[in-house]
């Protein structure tokens, strides 16, 4: 019995060991990779807002407002001119309806509001069918298909099989309404709470 005894302390103290030395290692791992993540988030954010929008001379203050019955805040970057004024801004928003949930996108809208260019920033579509939002919509040879060039006032940003002016992904209507659903978002967002689209001054007040 005593030989049995010992040999469960020592199978203890061994997984105990086991279990020390994985979870310090996965911490190191983690600090290790922390920066670089967050780096390499950072620069994508940044290069999709510079693709989105016209030129620029710089980027005013980020931002943050949180729409009427939206779960999270959205976020606006103002791009400037030389005189310091306003004439676009790029929009993170948001889709929680995707086919497999969660999406992001920067959208870019001028001084008009017609949207200068997006870029998908997150998602979990489904490879070949919803995942082509990333580059169906960006097509401006297909009137009827893309959103570029075109004025969600204006415009109804919403997939044909809707009733609306947008040609919808073959076999991916619903990741298509989610991306659309984040576009109208961001630009009746921009509209409402702020003094149009061409400036980030708040009309109500309820930046979060």
């Amino acid at each position: 019995m005593a030989k049995l005894e010992s040999s469960f302390k020592n199978m203890l103290i061994a997984l105990f060991g086991v279990t020390f030395v994985a979870s310090a290692s996965l911490g190191l791992v983690n600090d290790i990779t922390k920066a670089p993540i967050a780096e390499a988030e950072k620069a994508k954010k940044t290069n999709a807002i510079a693709a989105v929008l016209p030129e620029f001379n710089h980027l005013g203050e980020t931002e943050k407002m949180l729409p009427d019955n939206a779960k999270d805040s959205l976020e606006i970057y103002p791009a400037l001119n030389d005189q310091g004024e306003v004439i676009a801004n790029a929009v993170k928003t948001y889709s929680y309806n995707g086919f497999n949930g969660y999406i992001e996108v920067m959208v870019g809208f001028n001084h008009d509001g017609i949207i200068t260019g997006y870029r998908v920033l997150k998602h979990e579509e489904t490879p070949g069918l919803g995942s082509k939002m990333k580059t169906w919509f960006n097509d401006i040879s297909k009137e009827n298909q893309t959103i570029l060039e075109k004025n969600p006032e204006k415009v109804n940003l919403t997939v044909s099989k809707d009733g609306g002016d947008i040609d919808g992904i073959t076999a991916a209507t619903i990741s298509s309404r989610a991306f659309l659903e984040s576009v109208n978002l961001a630009y009746n967002s921009l509209h409402d709470i702020y003094d149009g689209v061409t400036s980030a001054t708040s009309k109500k007040g309820d930046k979060q």
